[in-house]
């Protein structure tokens, strides 16, 4: 009984984060109230403030579910270089990767187009959303710095002065994805984010001076 009880906690868990993820989408943050989203799950307010603080702490439960693109590949642990895979400036290939993996799952994952679309396009942070533009601000800000050791570590292994700092570079680098990414989400249909998104990446690299057209 207690087991029965304890997974049917978690089923309401999920159906109310399930609710908030669509009514975010579809009204925007600010004007879904905890009773729009009790509604949709087929529950009750008391059952939302059972599981959660107040919305700003139901809209972080569902942030976490579904990683950010750019934050999920860029903070990750360094796995193995595929097969076969020969590079002399393993930093760029990371981030040429990460960044390449970033626009595959946003484009080819619902879920993370859909909660990406929420969080950058449906949230405003008013007083009572303060502790998620403090959530936002910190991811991004990990994020950052794990760029721009990467962009650093890279300009060491091929011997090359950055014409701006890694700080700056890094900064630069995510300010393009993040925005190329919003900006396919008002548009879809407007360009392939998987066709231009590495040649405008790749173009901002050889700005700083790598050689992203011959083998790294």
């Amino acid at each position: 009984m207690v087991r029965r009880t304890k997974e049917e906690a978690q089923e309401t868990r999920h159906k109310l984060l399930d609710a908030a993820e669509h009514l975010f989408q579809a009204q925007g943050v600010s004007r879904t109230t905890l009773q729009d989203i009790a509604l949709r799950a087929g529950t009750t307010r008391g059952a939302i403030y059972w599981h959660f603080k107040d919305k700003a702490d139901l809209f972080n439960a569902m942030m976490d579910r579904v990683t950010m693109p750019l934050e999920a590949t860029f903070t990750q642990d360094d796995s193995p270089l595929p097969q076969g895979q020969e590079t002399n400036c393993v930093a760029l290939y990371r981030i040429r990767e990460c960044t390449l993996n970033a626009l595959e799952q946003i484009a080819n994952d619902p879920q993370t187009r859909r909660v990406f679309e929420v969080a950058t396009h449906k949230v405003e942070y008013v007083e009572e959303l303060q502790a998620v533009r403090q959530r936002h601000l910190a991811v991004r800000n990990n994020c950052v710095s794990s760029i721009e050791q990467r962009m650093e570590s890279a300009a060491q292994q091929i011997g090359l002065q950055l014409p701006i700092s890694p700080s700056v570079a890094a900064q630069g680098l995510h300010a393009l994805i993040d925005g190329l990414i919003q900006n396919w989400l008002l548009d879809p249909t407007g360009f392939d984010l998987l066709k231009i998104g590495p040649s405008i990446m790749d173009a901002y690299l050889a700005g700083l001076g790598f050689r992203v057209g011959e083998p790294l």
